[in-house]
């Protein structure tokens, strides 16, 4: 997919990985979160180019320079009784902001989830990034207050003894 902005919107190829984990690290920073890529590489190409990939990747690409990235996977909602698109990363390099590229991003995100039949897309970002936010709202999204929870399972502790 090509974009007037001279931007391709690609699925993500074995060859970025180290690119992919280099945006993560700068997306983590913005986020102001931690990020080790130790042992990522093998990880992500195992998710992202298996027989059945779990977690797809699109690549925001200008010339020969990645310049954004969106990594997703299809969900479940019991309560939806439907299923859906998760999010998990939209990141754009501060040089390439404002040019429409999330918005290229996430229309490509909009198109393969109705072809696979996802009636909803989700996602979260930090209260903070109100830049993040105002653009969400720009493009038809909505929210609701929630608040995620995270267990690593060795960390689990019963509460029955």
């Amino acid at each position: 997919m090509e974009s007037t902005k001279n931007i391709i919107i690609r699925p993500a190829e074995p060859d970025d990985i180290q690119e992919i984990i280099r945006l993560c690290g700068e997306h983590a920073e913005y986020e102001q979160a931690s990020y080790s890529p130790d042992g990522k590489a093998e990880k992500l190409a195992g998710f992202l180019f298996s027989e059945t990939p779990r977690l797809y990747c699109l690549i925001a690409q200008k010339a020969d320079e990645i310049v954004g990235y969106a990594t997703y996977m299809q969900e479940f909602s019991t309560w939806d009784a439907s299923l859906f698109i998760h999010l998990d990363c939209l990141f754009v390099r501060p040089q390439a902001r404002s040019l429409g590229i999330g918005e290229d991003l996430v229309r490509a995100i909009v198109e393969h989830a109705q072809r696979l039949g996802c009636e909803q897309i989700q996602w979260q970002t930090p209260e903070w990034n109100e830049r993040a936010i105002k653009f969400y709202h720009r493009i038809g999204a909505t929210s609701k207050p929630k608040l995620r929870m995270y267990l690593d399972p060795k960390n689990f502790r019963s509460t029955n003894g």
